[in-house]
C-alpha cells in the first residue's frame, strides 16, 4: 500500500562523521501529499556545541557565529518529530542523513528515526538501480531531469530538500497511477469507468486487406536471415 504522505528531508552537519561526534546544524523538509508538495514545511538550524570543520563549512556556507544563538537539537526535537511522525522520508544517501539524526535523537533519548516514521526511500539507491554507472548526485540528477539548480551556489538543507522533491517526483513518474494526475472526481470517474465492450462496434479486414498483409509479411520473412517469429 502507497504511503499518501512523504516528507522530503535533508541536513547539514558540522563534518562527515557521526561517530566521532560531528552534529546536525540545519535540517530542512519538503511535505508531499499525494506526491504533490505542499507548503507546510520544516526547517530549523540548530546549535551544534561543536566547532565546524574547514571542509564542511565550505559546503554549505554555515558559520559557528551564525548558530551560537540557535536552538540545541534536543530544543526542537519535539517539534521535528512531530512534522515527520508517521511519513515516509525520501532522503538523498539515506544512510548519511539518518545515522546523523539517530546520534541526535539518541542523545535526546528520544530513540531512533524508524521508531517515528514509516519508512525511508533512497533517492541515491533508486538512482543507481535506474542510472547505472552514471553519476547520481544531486546536481547531477537535477541536469538529467531538467531540475533548475542554477541558485544553488552553496548546499541548504531546505533548499536541497525542495530540489530533491522535484527530482523524486521525475524520477518516480512512472510509477503514478492514473488516478495520481486527475484532478476533478469527474476525471477520475472518467478513469475508472467501465467499458462495456459487447457495445463496441468491430471492423474486420476485408479480403483485399488480409492478402496486402500476408504479402507484407511474406516480405519481412525473406528479408530475416534467421527467419521469424510468426512463422515458426
Amino acid at each position: 500500500m502507497s504511503v499518501s504522505r512523504q516528507v522530503v528531508l535533508d541536513t547539514e552537519t558540522t563534518g562527515l562523521n557521526a561517530e566521532l561526534g560531528d552534529r546536525v546544524i540545519e535540517i530542512g523538509c519538503i511535505e508531499l501529499l499525494s506526491r504533490r508538495p505542499t507548503e507546510r514545511r520544516f526547517h530549523q538550524y540548530v546549535n551544534p556545541e561543536r566547532p565546524i570543520e574547514e571542509g564542511a563549512l565550505k559546503v554549505h556556507g554555515l558559520t559557528d557565529e551564525f548558530l551560537a544563538d540557535k536552538p540545541r537539537f534536543a530544543e526542537v526535537a519535539a517539534e521535528f518529530l512531530d512534522y515527520v511522525r508517521g511519513a515516509e522520508l525520501v532522503i538523498h544517501n539515506a544512510a548519511f542523513d539518518v545515522e546523523f539524526l539517530d546520534a541526535e535523537l539518541g542523545r535526546a533519548g528520544l530513540g531512533k528515526l524508524a521508531d517515528h516514521v514509516a519508512g525511508v526511500v533512497d533517492t541515491l539507491a533508486l538512482a543507481r538501480e535506474l542510472h547505472p554507472g552514471k553519476r547520481n548526485s544531486l546536481d547531477a540528477l537535477c541536469e538529467r531531469y531538467t531540475v533548475d539548480n542554477a541558485h544553488r551556489t552553496l548546499h541548504g538543507a531546505l533548499l536541497d530538500a525542495r530540489l530533491l522533491a522535484e527530482v523524486y517526483l521525475a524520477m518516480t513518474r512512472g510509477q503514478d497511477s492514473l488516478m495520481m494526475d486527475l484532478d476533478s472526481p469527474a476525471e477520475q470517474a472518467a478513469a475508472t469507468a467501465r467499458i462495456d465492450a459487447s457495445k463496441l462496434t468491430v471492423l474486420r479486414a476485408s479480403n483485399e486487406e488480409q492478402r496486402a498483409h500476408e504479402a507484407y509479411l511474406d516480405a519481412m520473412a525473406k528479408e530475416a536471415a534467421g527467419g521469424v517469429v510468426w512463422r515458426k
